[in-house]
């Protein structure tokens, strides 16, 4: 047997085990934490917002597993797009994608700093910031990283606090003394309040719902059949999270209707359990959700910092700093520290919704550029042209295109800035595009 097929990654993930870790990259909790943002700025349609973005994010998910089909061993929107389209739009894309990996631990210091503080009003937030976002850092200076069986415990934890929201609010529901037959409807369209203005800013801030169901394409080495099972289990995993967050919210607006302000919108979830089920749910759901973002918050930092620290080595970035491992854990000490001085300093600065909506300016650029690598792949490229192919990337491209516009314009400056500062780096990195572009890979060797 030659050498380089002496060792591989073993095929022994199912199509059932593929969508449990899909759910359990999203989490079944996804719509909790964003709630208040998304109540704000789509004007109380939560549960219209959330089931648009679940359309748009089942195209993007068809086009990345026919994507994981054309690259079974890559599985990043950044090789996709810089073989399909352009490498200089790849650049762009992993660019995009490095500010998902900031951004991602900044807005989930924000939340457990909002938690915290509602948890213990008496403490000051910049506190609760300044301690999330060293925890966040200690814990991966300490190289502490959350096992599949941890986070299969949590999930089924989660699941047993979902149906006991879900219980309460119905029966909440149903006390209530004037509940007419609208009530059951005003979720879906609240005549009072619905513009299509709103309605598209808060389908751009709900796709934050979604986010980390392409992460099931990196799988594409370790599963049974990838061609087949990679793209089903990334349909069925946004089809099961869409219709369980679809539940959640629309439980929510049942019990605190549109119209009426959060005490904290950061955390509004939350405040809607204690009125449905008492002090005792309120703090049960503020436990699991804290624990649970502590989780994705650590875990989307170590991210960042190994992705940073790709960069470093293959010298993207400056090897001496973003390149160096700490002797002693093996951690990419010098990234972790940079990832938490931001977590630090955008907790102080930013706002939940603001950090959201920024993710989103990256996630979505990414979601589009899936949808015109796979379009480009299967439709134009391709010899023999089926509907089937061009009508899911197609839809995918113009729905993310008109979300990703639809964003508050706060989000979009930053993001342009965001963007423009990797257009000038990679000009300068290649001599004005004379060389190849940089690179984006995060594994850690």
């Amino acid at each position: 047997m030659p050498p380089h097929h002496a060792v591989r990654l073993r095929r022994s993930l199912t199509l059932g085990q593929l969508i449990v870790m899909g759910i359990i990259f999203v989490q079944p909790t996804a719509p909790m934490p964003p709630y208040g943002a998304i109540h704000v700025v789509g004007k109380g349609h939560v549960v219209t917002t959330v089931l648009i973005a679940m359309f748009a994010m089942l195209c993007t998910a068809v086009s990345y597993g026919r994507m994981a089909r054309a690259y079974p061993a890559a599985g990043s929107a950044y090789t996709y797009v810089g073989q399909e389209v352009h490498p200089v739009l790849g650049y762009l894309t992993g660019w995009s994608m490095l500010l998902d990996y900031v951004v991602n631990p900044l807005i989930c210091t924000i939340w457990c700093a909002s938690a915290a503080r509602d948890l213990f009003p008496g403490t000051p937030a910049w506190i609760w910031v300044l301690l999330f976002a060293a925890l966040f850092t200690g814990m991966n200076l300490r190289g502490i990283q959350a096992t599949a069986r941890t986070n299969q415990m949590l999930t089924a934890a989660m699941a047993v606090v979902i149906v006991w929201m879900l219980g309460a609010s119905l029966g909440y529901a149903l006390k209530l003394p004037d509940l007419a037959a609208g009530t059951w409807l005003r979720p879906f369209y609240d005549p009072g309040t619905f513009s299509w203005s709103s309605l598209s800013t808060g389908t751009s801030v709900a796709v934050l719902t979604y986010i980390g169901f392409d992460a099931i394409s990196t799988l594409s080495e370790e599963v049974h059949d990838p061609r087949r099972n990679i793209l089903l289990a990334t349909v069925y995993t946004c089809l099961i999270i869409g219709v369980l967050s679809a539940l959640e919210v629309y439980a929510a607006q049942l019990v605190w209707p549109g119209t009426e302000p959060f005490p904290n919108n950061d955390t509004a979830y939350m405040h809607v359990a204690g009125r449905a089920g008492g002090q005792t749910l309120f703090h049960v759901i503020t436990l699991t959700l804290v624990v649970a973002t502590i989780g994705s918050g650590g875990g989307a930092q170590l991210a960042g910092a190994r992705l940073l620290y790709g960069m470093g080595r293959d010298n993207t970035l400056p090897r001496s700093f973003f390149g160096a491992l700490d002797p002693r854990t093996l951690v990419p000490a010098n990234n972790v520290v940079l990832i938490g001085l931001a977590c630090a300093i955008g907790g102080l600065l930013m706002s939940y919704q603001l950090g959201a909506e920024l993710l989103n300016f990256g996630a979505l650029i990414g979601f589009m550029g899936v949808n015109l690598s796979s379009l480009l792949h299967y439709w134009v490229r391709a010899e023999r042209k089926e509907w089937i192919h061009l009508a899911p990337a197609l839809a995918g491209v113009l729905i993310c295109f008109y979300l990703w516009i639809s964003l508050s314009p706060k989000a979009q400056i930053a993001g342009w800035i965001w963007m423009a500062v990797g257009l000038m780096y990679g000009a300068w990195k290649t001599r004005f595009f004379r060389k190849d572009m940089p690179r984006f890979e995060s594994s850690l060797e």
